[in-house]
Formats: structure tokens, sequence, C-alpha cells
């Protein structure tokens, strides 16, 4: 028997409210975020010698160097922790969050050869961005775990097992505030290009406002702290250090404060996205 013509009718028109998730049709175009999260490996590979092998290199090459300069010269403390798993660990959770925020902050002048020609959900491209980040995070964890097998064979080293189930949800957690500011920034971005600059340099600043370097137990309680604690990052790298090395306190009421924070940016951010979605290609 055959099909009804309206079996196969897809309406698509101009969005007129905010808030419009719209995720069945994001969930449609799954295998397009496959695609997409394929794609930002090839493009960020493509024509170098080492290829994915940067993802192994830069962490460690970065970790070595922290742990000479703050560790050797500086002499800041790691709770214990062998110094250079210390930074290992730190150095691939925010890797993962700022990859998140800085490959979204450019998501409409990229794309806008892409978003100018054809029609599909556009909040598919950040998502994309999202997953590529935790791949990333995933084969930089296998480092970690190779320094730690080392250091548990030594004994030195008491991670608190039970607290990796957490591990999942602090990649939602820090993907969707990663995601939440990067499309508020790319959203503003189609105006304002000087963002896409200070996007960068914002990021390394506030990578010393968040206990990568150093662990938040090195700073005196005081107003300095509680700023620090302020910062929606700060709870999710001491929450996380303190699950995958037993290293590291967990503030709880920082932490839900974190997520509510989150919840609002990415609330906020795709109100924005959806807004400026209907006259980026005017402006971009």
């Amino acid at each position: 028997m055959s099909q009804s013509p309206s079996s196969y009718h897809t309406h698509i028109s101009a969005r007129h409210r905010w808030f419009d998730l719209n995720l069945r049709e994001v969930w449609q175009y799954r295998d397009l975020i496959v695609l997409f999260t394929k794609r930002s490996f090839v493009v960020s590979y493509k024509q170098t010698i080492l290829g994915p092998a940067w993802i192994f290199l830069t962490p460690l090459f970065s970790s070595i160097v922290q742990a000479f300069v703050f560790g050797g010269i500086a002499g800041i403390g790691t709770d214990g922790v062998p110094g250079l798993l210390f930074y290992l660990c730190n150095n691939a959770v925010w890797a993962y969050f700022s990859t998140c925020l800085i490959n979204n902050a450019s998501t409409f002048t990229a794309n806008a050869g892409v978003f100018g020609k054809v029609y599909f959900p556009r909040l598919t491209t950040p998502i994309s961005n999202v997953i590529s980040s935790i791949i990333r995070f995933g084969i930089q964890m296998l480092l970690v775990l190779l320094f730690m097998s080392y250091y548990l064979v030594r004994g030195s080293l008491h991670p608190r097992w039970a607290m990796w189930l957490l591990i999942p949800v602090e990649l939602v957690h820090l993907g969707l505030l990663g995601m939440g500011l990067g499309i508020i920034i790319s959203s503003l971005t189609t105006k304002y290009r000087d963002l896409t600059v200070l996007v960068g340099f914002g990021v390394s600043l506030w990578m010393y406002a968040t206990p990568v370097v150093y662990p938040l137990s090195t700073v005196a309680d005081g107003w300095i702290k509680n700023l620090l604690l302020v910062n929606p990052v700060t709870p999710s790298v001491e929450l996380l250090r303190s699950a995958i090395l037993g290293a590291g306190t967990v503030y709880w009421d920082a932490y839900a404060l974190s997520w509510a924070v989150s919840l609002v940016v990415t609330v906020l951010g795709i109100m924005i996205f959806n807004k400026v979605e209907r006259t980026f290609m005017d402006t971009v």
C-alpha cells in the first residue's frame, strides 16, 4: 500500500519564540552531529605530522613545564599528589571546559558558509563540539591513568573510587557551562568581532582564577578564597581531582551554586542563540 504524501511532509518556518529547544528535531539530525564531531578531529589535526598524538603531547609538555615552574621553582604544594600527575589531571579537566567554550565561541562565524546554504538545527553544531571535547578528555585521561597505575602500585595514591560515578555528571555540568558561555559569545561576535580576540586571552586568565596550577587548600580562608569559589569551574576541578586522585576538597555549597549558574547560562545561551539565528546572516 502506498504511503500518503503527507507522511513525508516537512515544514520549515522561522522561530518566533526565544526559548525553543526542539530537541526532537535535534535528535532526528543525530547523524549530522556524528559527522560534525568527526569533522572537528579532521580539521584540528589535518596536515600535521603527529596527528592525534598531540592530544597526549600537549597536556604532557604543559604539565612538565608547570611541575617545574610552579612545583619546583615556586614551591607550590600539590596536596601530597605527585606533581606531574596533579597537573596532568587538572589540565585534562581544564582543557575539556576551555575547548567547549572556545570552539563554541566561533559557532556562527566559523560555520557561516554552511548555515547560509542549507537548513539543519543549528544547535547540532555546539552539541557536536561538546561531544568531541568529551572524546579528547577521555583520550587524555588514558595518559592520566597510565601514570596513576605506577603510583597505585607504589601505594602513594588513594583515589576515591566511589566518587568516580560523578565524573559523567561533571562532564555534563562543564559541557553545559562551556557550551552556554560559548554560544552567548558566538551570538555577540556576529556584531562585535573584538570578542573573538578577547576569548582566548580571557580563558587564559580564567585558568589562573581556577585551582589548576595550585590546589585551593593553599589559599588562606578569606575573601580571595570565597571569590575563587564563586568561579563556577572551581568546585568541579576540586571535585574531580578529589575523585580521581583522592586529593581535594568538595565544597558542596559552591558546587550547587555552580550547577545553578551553569543551568542559567545554558538557558540564556539557547535563548540568545535562537534569537540571533534568525538574522545572523545579515551581520556575519
